[in-house]
């Protein structure tokens, strides 16, 4: 029997914050991923401000890349409610932005949401309280579900399939830490971690806190990495991106 699994380069990387200016800024970099990765993966804050018109550059900078890219937007990609606009303006052949779907990719299935805050194992917000509260709970509860249903249509429709999760908040505490402690509910929610678990996801990335720790892992020993820009670049990256390889 022939052995077709194969290794698979992920070049992972978020938080790179586009600006209108940076025309030509990017094209290297994108180059040089498409070099040494075979997927580029982008979890979160595309754009600095929100704006279309930055979406814009990087759609033409992406133009660089000769590999599949697969992204989720972050919080600076809602800044201005244009969130639409800047997903149809990077939507290409080969680039592929994720709201709770899922796509196959190399034999392997990347799943994609933002995520949102609430907080970290027994200092979780609960569903509690004011309103207001409440729909901050119910909007970490809304990302995750949307995330355990993007890896419930990969497992029905490829059985043992190698899963890949893209998000911009954290799933865990591990990787948010070097951040202020007061500002860890907005960093991201353990209820992100649930469908990681649930669904044997065999690895996770995401972004959002710039000044958190590379690596670390669910309590069920799941993989995640903080691929924010700034960290990579603090801890040695001097082309910053991170690689992991995966087989399948």
């Amino acid at each position: 029997m022939t052995d077709t699994t194969k290794n698979t380069r992920i070049a992972a990387v978020a938080d790179i914050h586009v600006k209108e200016s940076d025309k030509g800024k990017w094209t290297a970099y994108f180059k040089e991923i498409s070099e040494k990765a075979d997927v580029l993966v982008i979890c979160g804050d595309l754009t600095d401000t929100g704006d279309e018109s930055e979406a814009a550059v990087l759609a033409e900078e992406l133009k660089a890349c000769s590999i599949p890219v697969v992204m989720v937007l972050g919080n600076h990609d809602y800044e201005k409610g244009r969130e639409k606009m800047i997903r149809q303006l990077l939507l290409k052949d080969h680039v592929h932005v994720l709201d709770g779907e899922a796509i196959v990719i190399h034999n392997i299935g990347f799943a994609g949401i933002k995520g949102f805050g609430g907080g970290f194992d027994k200092h979780m917000l609960s569903m509690f309280g004011e309103k207001g509260m409440k729909d901050f709970v119910q909007e970490a509860v809304n990302e995750a579900l949307q995330l355990e249903r993007a890896l419930a249509r990969l497992e029905s429709d490829h059985q043992d399939i190698k899963k890949v999760a893209l998000l911009h908040y954290s799933p865990i505490v591990e990787t948010v830490k070097g951040e202020a402690e007061a500002i860890f509910p907005f960093l991201g929610s353990s209820r992100l971690a649930e469908p990681l678990s649930r669904r044997n996801v065999d690895v996770a990335f995401h972004g959002h806190a710039h000044i958190g720790t590379l690596k670390g892992k669910t309590q069920d020993g799941i993989e995640v990495f903080n691929v924010a820009k700034p960290l990579l670049l603090r801890d040695g990256y001097d082309c910053p991106y991170f690689l992991y390889e995966i087989t399948a």
